[in-house]
């Protein structure tokens, strides 16, 4: 029978593996839609976001990040803001191979539909993961740094401080390495704040759902606030 640190142990192990799965999912997803780009409306100004599809997913693995660090620290974070990195390079390989074969008479997809969707994909996700390993370690350095500053109180502080800037420097180069030389200096500001300010809109949203998903998983693990578990 298993004592009850081993069986908290092998309980800290599956929510990492779970929340982990959940985040190299949501950021593989963000990099395939990449390319589309939408209009938004909302109630929070007249004008719709001009925005990546891409980015409606991408603030869930901000939060998912925060979850990370809340409960796992920063060296366990980085650990799997790493692996979606790789998994990312690895997407770029297979959507290489896949366009290398001629596609056969009646394919439901052709190969200039392949072509029109997949083949600057290279570039959207360099761009994309270029933005990512920036912002996701900012936001993970900033997230320790107000953790320990608050010695794990103020969770609002955390979550927000540490998303709103990691996301202006994610917008900032994820946009510029793609439109630099493409769009005008003001078309690229303009999607920068758009792409910000959504990120922004979307992070103080999430907020209430970060803390019920600290209060529950602090309760599961049975952890006082600011305290890590142990695997």
């Amino acid at each position: 029978m298993f004592d009850k640190s081993t069986k908290r142990s092998n309980q800290a192990v599956h929510v990492y593996l779970l929340l982990g799965g959940l985040f190299i999912a949501f950021l593989v997803v963000c990099n395939l839609i990449a390319n589309k780009f939408i209009s938004v409306q909302t109630i929070f100004r007249d004008a719709p976001f001009i925005i990546s599809a891409g980015v409606l997913p991408y603030p869930i693995t901000f939060l998912i990040t925060d979850l990370l660090s809340e409960f796992y620290g920063r060296k366990r974070t980085a650990y799997v803001i790493f692996t979606g990195f790789l998994s990312s390079l690895l997407i770029i390989v297979v959507l290489k191979l896949g366009g290398v074969f001629n596609a056969i008479e009646g394919s439901p997809v052709s190969d200039a539909t392949y072509d029109i969707v997949f083949g600057n994909s290279w570039r959207v996700i360099g761009a994309s993961m270029t933005a990512y390993l920036f912002a996701q370690f900012i936001d993970v350095q900033l997230y320790d740094f107000w953790k320990k500053l608050t010695n794990g109180r103020m969770l609002w502080l955390r979550n927000n401080g540490s998303t709103v800037l990691s996301q202006l420097a994610d917008t900032i180069l994820v946009v510029s390495v793609l439109f630099i030389g493409i769009k005008t200096g003001e078309e690229i500001t303009s999607m920068i704040m758009d792409g910000w300010l959504f990120k922004v809109i979307c992070a103080l949203i999430d907020t209430p759902i970060l803390y019920v998903s600290v209060f529950l998983l602090r309760k599961y693990f049975k952890l006082r606030p600011g305290e890590e578990v142990e695997f």
